[in-house]
């Protein structure tokens, strides 16, 4: 892996679908919404000074919302923030960065 690069699209991983559900309310307080459905799709990440996570996540009604996840390095004990997300996006929209 490229150092900064984003990698390609991989399936979802139970590690993925845990950091999904653990910003899941921030994206519920930031949206006004409560999704009943929230299955983590496919996700690329990003090595910076810690890990971004871009998740696609389906929402239900097929309704996906994408969201960037911020992971601290080891040790610095910050947890997980939703940095960014992207809502009515559809199955096939390409998980691409955004801010």
């Amino acid at each position: 892996m490229i150092p900064g690069g984003l990698t390609e699209a991989r399936p979802a991983t139970p590690e993925i679908q845990e950091i999904a559900d653990q910003v899941k309310q921030q994206l519920e307080e930031k949206t006004n919404e409560t999704y009943e459905e929230f299955e983590a799709v496919e996700y690329k990440s990003q090595v910076v000074a810690g890990t971004i996570f871009y998740i696609k996540i389906r929402v239900g009604d097929g309704r996906y919302t994408h969201i960037k996840v911020f992971r601290s390095l080891p040790g610095q004990n910050e947890g997980l923030e939703l940095v960014a997300y992207q809502t009515d996006k559809s199955k096939d929209d390409e998980l691409t960065a955004f801010n």
